[in-house]
């Protein structure tokens, strides 16, 4: 093994997953889209309610080594026409950089109300 190999940060990968990322790639698993949506004041947005350019969140399940600012379970904002999709043991995954995404969830724990945009 070479001394480059050993020194270079490993990438992580949540669970079982049969791939390794290469560079600054992020594997996330989109959010289930739910057909009928609440807003934090307690209005019901039908899911045939029109929208313009909406962005996804999404929960990263595998970095690459290079990746600095994204950790894995992170939830992230990302264009969902900027991406590419691979089917891994069954599941979709989109494949993103880490320049790709918009932003990062800083909420958390019980109570929460949601992400909405």
């Amino acid at each position: 093994m070479s001394e480059a190999s050993r020194t270079r940060p490993a990438a992580e990968t949540a669970g079982e997953l049969p791939i390794r990322m290469l560079h600054d790639r992020l594997l996330v698993q989109p959010d289930k889209e739910a057909g009928e949506r609440k807003s934090s004041a307690g209005i019901v947005i039908p899911a045939t309610a029109a929208m313009g350019k909406r962005l996804a969140w999404g929960t990263v399940v595998a970095t690459g080594p290079n990746v600095r600012q994204v950790s894995l379970h992170d939830t992230i904002l990302f264009d969902p026409e900027d991406r590419a999709e691979v089917e891994l043991d069954g599941s979709l995954y989109t494949l993103l950089r880490e320049r790709d995404i918009h932003a990062i969830s800083q909420t958390a724990g019980e109570g929460s109300t949601g992400l909405y945009l």
